[in-house]
C-alpha cells in the first residue's frame, strides 16, 4: 500500500473469495486506510467522514438485527462506500459467516414486494449527500467532504461501475442520464481522437467523474 495514493491491487479479483472472507479483507484494508499516518488533509477528512459513518453502522448493529435491517443499493457512488462500510460494520461484530447474502433490490416494484414479504425491516441504509435532492434536509451524519465517496473508492481501489471513467456522475434511467457537461475534454486536451458516429459526427471525449471538482455539478448529466 502507499498511504499517499492507496492500494495497488484490487479490493475484489476476477474471482471473488467467500463472503466472510471478502468481509475480511474490507476490514482489514480500511483498518489499514484509518490507521494511515502522515496523510494529507483530503485523506484525513475522508478518515474522519469514515470512522463517523462506522460509528453510526456500529449503532444501527447494536439496535436491530439483520432480519431488522436493510440497504439501498443501485450501483452509485455513494451506496458503494456505503455498502464496504457497512459488510465492514458487520464483520467487526462477527456477522459476515453467511455464505449467502441476500440478493439485491433492483426495482421499485421488487422492493415493495420485498418489504411485503419482510416485515420485520424497521431501518434501511442509505448512502447519500447534501447535494443530493432533498439530502439537504436529512439529520443523523454531517455533510461530507466533497468528493470524498469518488475518492474513498479509488484510494481504496474498489471495483466500481466503469460508466463513471466515461464523464457520467449522476446515474438515473438510460434516456435521461448523459456525461457531465462540466467533464466534457478540451481540444487542447484530448488524449485521444474524438468519438465518430456512423455521420461522422465528432463526439468530445469526458474526463472521469472522480476530477469533477463542485459537488453541486454533480447532476449536470441528468434531464431531471
Amino acid at each position: 500500500m502507499n498511504t499517499a495514493s492507496g492500494f495497488s491491487d484490487p479490493l475484489v479479483t476476477n474471482t471473488p473469495p467467500p463472503f466472510n472472507e471478502l468481509c475480511a479483507r474490507i476490514d482489514d484494508r480500511i483498518s489499514t486506510f484509518l490507521d494511515a499516518k502522515h496523510v494529507s488533509d483530503r485523506i484525513k477528512n475522508v478518515q474522519e467522514q469514515t470512522r463517523t459513518s462506522l460509528e453510526v453502522i456500529a449503532e444501527a448493529l447494536e439496535r436491530y438485527s439483520l432480519p431488522e435491517l436493510s440497504l439501498s443499493y443501485n450501483g452509485g457512488k455513494d451506496c458503494l462506500v456505503l455498502l464496504i462500510l457497512y459488510l465492514c460494520g458487520m464483520h467487526r461484530r462477527g456477522l459476515t459467516q453467511t455464505s449467502n447474502p441476500s440478493s439485491n433490490i433492483e426495482t421499485a416494484a421488487a422492493f415493495a414486494d420485498y418489504l411485503k414479504d419482510t416485515p420485520s425491516v424497521k431501518a434501511i441504509f442509505v448512502g447519500t449527500r447534501r447535494t443530493d435532492p432533498h439530502g439537504q434536509h436529512l439529520t443523523h451524519f454531517d455533510p461530507t467532504d466533497s468528493g470524498w465517496p469518488a475518492f474513498f473508492i479509488r484510494y481504496l481501489n474498489i471495483p466500481y461501475c466503469s460508466l463513471y471513467d466515461l464523464g457520467y456522475t449522476s446515474l438515473g434511467g438510460t434516456t435521461d442520464t448523459h456525461p457531465n457537461p462540466k467533464l466534457v475534454r478540451q481540444p487542447s486536451t484530448q488524449q485521444v481522437p474524438q468519438v465518430g458516429d456512423a455521420n461522422n459526427t465528432l463526439k468530445p471525449k469526458f474526463r472521469p467523474a472522480y476530477e469533477l471538482v463542485d459537488d453541486y455539478e454533480e447532476r449536470l448529466g441528468r434531464d431531471r
